[in-house]
Parts: structure tokens; sequence; C-alpha cells
């Protein structure tokens, strides 16, 4: 028994240091990635809310799961099982999701720098996005600088590309360019490449957590199978 509630109380502190970790994470991806996620024609914007939403919850149920671990209090290790259970469903269909729906998503992010190109000029905020993300990434355009050439700001511009696509800004800017001074990728290309070289490791990382999910399902089940019937101290009358 004594075992058994070491063992939930440890992964209840695995479980609290994960929130805390997709918390931290989120604010990450809410400040320093959300001019790039808004590029997106899909549902990208969303995600840094999702994981502060899921690392708070998670911080709360993990202190709760360690709190029931060690006063053995059957409800509430019910309670943080279930929980365990809804998270592990729910991040499998996320997963499967986006496994799934990967060429959607894809095809939005696409369209969604062809739609910044040519906002390009008009909109500041999505300028500044797309600068940011070429200046990165060291991109230019969606598939290669000519996409520049045909957008209303490079027409206007007398087919020229912005600055953001200049590796080497002398002559950079004349009219058309010298493709040699420019960043010879495209950005579709370049986050398409890294998301597909990082895939095995989300995919790890995804299933490692499932896998710690269901022993902590287990362990809560047992536990409150093995605790005496009381809420917080009292006992039920026979």
């Amino acid at each position: 028994m004594t075992l058994l509630k070491l063992s939930l109380m440890a992964f209840s502190f695995v479980f609290w240091a994960a929130g805390l970790t997709m918390l931290i994470i989120g604010l990450w991806a809410k400040v320093s990635l959300g001019s790039y996620l808004a590029l997106s024609a899909s549902g990208y914007p969303s995600a840094p809310a999702i994981l502060l939403a899921t690392g708070v919850a998670v911080i709360i149920w993990g202190f709760l799961g360690c709190f029931g671990a060690a006063t053995e209090h059957r409800g509430l290790l019910r309670a943080y099982s279930a929980f365990l259970a809804a998270v592990l469903a729910a991040g499998l269909a996320a997963g499967l999701s986006a496994l799934l729906y990967r060429q959607t998503l894809a095809r939005g992010f696409q369209a969604g720098l062809r739609q910044a190109l040519l906002a390009y000029g008009e909109d500041d905020a999505v300028a500044d996005a797309l600068d940011a993300l070429q200046r990165a990434l060291s991109c230019c355009g969606v598939q290669s600088y000519r996409d520049w050439l045909a957008s209303p700001w490079g027409r206007q511009q007398n087919g020229s590309v912005p600055l953001s696509c200049c590796r080497d800004r002398r002559g950079c800017r004349r009219s058309p360019p010298d493709a040699r001074r420019l960043h010879r990728d495209g950005c579709f290309g370049r986050v398409s490449a890294f998301v597909g070289s990082n895939m095995f490791y989300v995919a790890t990382a995804a299933l490692g957590l499932a896998l710690l999910q269901l022993v902590g399902i287990v362990l809560a089940c047992l536990l409150a199978a093995r605790a005496p019937a009381h809420l917080l101290g009292t006992t039920t009358p026979p």
C-alpha cells in the first residue's frame, strides 16, 4: 500500500511538472510565435491558448492527484484517474487528427502565406510577421522569391522583393533582383522540412506521454480500490 501510494505521488509530481512545461511552452509560443502562427489560414493561432489551458489544468490536477494519494481519498483518486483518461483520449484524438489532416493543415499554412503576400504593404502586422518569418528561416516567398515578383506589392515596386529576402543588401532591391543575393528556399518548404524532420521526435514524445498516463490511471485505480471509503477523514456510516 505504501509503495503504491509513493508511486502515485511520484507520478503526480511528474505529471505536475509536465503541466508546468506545457504552460511555459504555451507562454513562449504565445509571445514568440504568435505572429508566425497568425500567418496560417488554419486554426494554428489557437494552439498556444490550448497549451496554456491544458498546462493549467494539468498543474491543478497534478496537485490534487498528489493530495489524493497522500490522503488515500477514494473519490479524489477516482476523479484523478478519470481526468487522466480524459487527457489521454484528448491527446490521442489531437495526435490522430494532426496525422490524418496534416496535408490539410499544410495547405492551410500555404494559403495563409499566399494571403500574406497579397496583403503585404496594406497590413503592417502581416508584413511584420512575414518579414520576421523570412529573416528567421532564411527563406523568401512561398515557394521561391518569384512569388514576390507576381504579388501586388512586387508589381508596385517594379518587380522587387522585401529586404527580408536578402542575404546581401547590395543589389538586392534592384529590379529584377539578383537571385544570388536572395534566400533561395521558399518559406513553405522550409517549414515543411522542419516539421517533417522533427515528426519522429514529436511522435515519440506523444507515445511516451500516453504510456505515462496509462501508468497513472492504473496506479490511481489500484489505490482507490484499496483505500478506505472516507471523505476528507470522515468515514461513511455502515
